[in-house]
Order: C-alpha cells, then sequence, then structure tokens
C-alpha cells in the first residue's frame, strides 16, 4: 500500500512540475486551431477575388486550417519535450501519406488534377466542353470531377485527370459560337447570286452577328450538284439564344430565299432537275419490223 501511495504521489508531482509546459501546449494548440481558421477565412478571401467556385474556396479553407493546427500540434509536442513523438507523428504521416497514396492512386491523382484546375479554371458552370469524345454543358464542377450535361439528357462525371490531362475544347469560353451547314445548288445556277442571296437570309436572322460576319463560300464540286457552305457567329451569352433554334430559323430562311429566287436544290444523293431549263426532245416511236 506505501509503494502504491508513493507512485501516486511521484506521478502527481510530476504531473504538476509538467502543468505549467501542458498549460502552454494546450494554448499553442488552441491558438493554432484559431489562426488555422482565421487564414482559411483569408484565403476564402483571396479566392473569391479571382472568382473561384465555392467547392475550390471550400477545399483551400479546410487544407489552410488543417495544415496549421497540425503545425501547433507539432510545436505542442516538442514543448511539452515530446520532441520523438513529434518526430514519430512527421514521419508516420509521411509513412502513412506513402502508404494511402498508392493505395487510392487514382484518388489521390483526381484530387491534385482538381487543385492544378482550380487555379487555370478553363472553364464555368453553364460552358460547353469537350473532353476526349465526351461534350456537354457543365451542370457542376468539384475537385474530383466535373459534372456535365449531353444534348440527350445524360449526366456524366468527368474525373479531374482526364480534363487536366487531355485536350479541352471550350465552345463558349468568350460566349461566340460559329455555326454552319451545307447546301447543294445545281450547277446551272449562277453561284455567286446563290451566295448573296443566302447571306442576306443569315444576314435577317435577329440572333446572328454581324462581327464576326458571316459567310457562303463555295466548298465543293460534287458531282450531282454544287456544294455550298454557310457559316454564322452568335453570341451565346446573350440571353434567350437557343444553338439549336437559331440554326433551324437561319436554315429555314435559307432554304425560302432559295426557292423563291428559283434556284434548284439539290440532295445530297440525286440532283433535282429543273426540265424547263432545256430544249424539248423529239421523240418518235416507230414500229418495229419482224
Amino acid at each position: 500500500m506505501d509503494i502504491l501511495v508513493e507512485s501516486l504521489t511521484e506521478e502527481w508531482q510530476s504531473l504538476v512540475r509538467l502543468s505549467p509546459r501542458l498549460l502552454v501546449a494546450m494554448v499553442i494548440f488552441a491558438v493554432s486551431i484559431l489562426i488555422g481558421r482565421l487564414f482559411g477565412k483569408a484565403a476564402v478571401h483571396i479566392l473569391a477575388r479571382g472568382n473561384f467556385k465555392s467547392t475550390h474556396r471550400n477545399f483551400f479553407r479546410n487544407l489552410t486550417a488543417w495544415l496549421v493546427a497540425i503545425l501547433g500540434l507539432i510545436l505542442a509536442l516538442n514543448v511539452l519535450g515530446l520532441k520523438g513523438l513529434a518526430a514519430s507523428l512527421v514521419a508516420g504521416g509521411g509513412i502513412t501519406a506513402i502508404i494511402l497514396g498508392f493505395a487510392f492512386r487514382e484518388i489521390g491523382e483526381n484530387f491534385l488534377a482538381g487543385f492544378f484546375l482550380a487555379f487555370s479554371r478553363p472553364f464555368e458552370i453553364g460552358d460547353l466542353i469537350q473532353s476526349s469524345d465526351l461534350q456537354g454543358t457543365v451542370k457542376g464542377i468539384e475537385l474530383r470531377s466535373t459534372h456535365i450535361r449531353t444534348v440527350d439528357g445524360r449526366d456524366i462525371f468527368i474525373p479531374s485527370s482526364q480534363i487536366f490531362n487531355n485536350a479541352l475544347i471550350n465552345y463558349t469560353k468568350d460566349g461566340l459560337r460559329r455555326l454552319s451547314f451545307q447546301v447543294g445548288i445545281d450547277y446551272a445556277n449562277d453561284s455567286q447570286k446563290a451566295r448573296q442571296v443566302l447571306l442576306k437570309a443569315v444576314n435577317d436572322v435577329e440572333q446572328v452577328l454581324h462581327d464576326p460576319s458571316p459567310g457562303a463560300n463555295m466548298s465543293a464540286l460534287a458531282p450531282q450538284y454544287v456544294e455550298l457552305d454557310v457559316f454564322f457567329w452568335i453570341d451565346t451569352f446573350k440571353e434567350g439564344v437557343n444553338l439549336a433554334a437559331v440554326l433551324n430559323e437561319v436554315i429555314e430562311q435559307c432554304r425560302r430565299a432559295l426557292m423563291t429566287g428559283d434556284f434548284t436544290v439539290s440532295a445530297n444523293v440525286t440532283s433535282n432537275v429543273a426540265l424547263g431549263s432545256f430544249k424539248p426532245v423529239d421523240v418518235r416511236l416507230a414500229q418495229a419490223t419482224r
């Protein structure tokens, strides 16, 4: 019993002697947590000026707070005289990070790619992008993946590493989008006049931009028809603009203009021949003799 009392007394005296250091260590750790939160808010404030998305800002806020808190924990252990434990914590954390890095390589790669994409910001929500053979409108941006929606309503989540490592096409970075279509006319038609008619029809559509200007050029001499390539630009940032609706309206206006101008419009397979443009052919039928 005396040995137990003596041991407890020694432990109590050690705790009393250690209490100032323990108090200082607790204060250091608490202050580090507070400073980490303040630094996290400061990082969010700085990123907000650069129009970073809320997902990215939250990531950097939490990352900053955790790094400062871990640093404070290491300092607190050093104050307590537990330098070996602090070193083990750092070394163990490094080994754990290596093990987890191999085990979750793809996840880490996607997060790291998302980290760099947060700075480069090649696209925003609402942009029409294409990565490899995946194309759609951006609906959400996360660090691990990007959510796009295709024209047929499919929701696709592209890993950040794929976007970071492959070429990315942003069709709406500045809001300008170039649309085009082809139409064929008969070889007997005046191609120069047809181009003028098509340009006027395109310019009559309200949503079509005049700068950059539209165009109508001869693109091919097909066996059955002369192919004309018609292109124009629209501003997708303009309210109420719909790509499919504008393209449909432009094509319809061009069709009407060509038909009104008595042009012979050809299909892709065969040519519509205007019989009135040829001289009459005298056809005689003779009775066969036996």
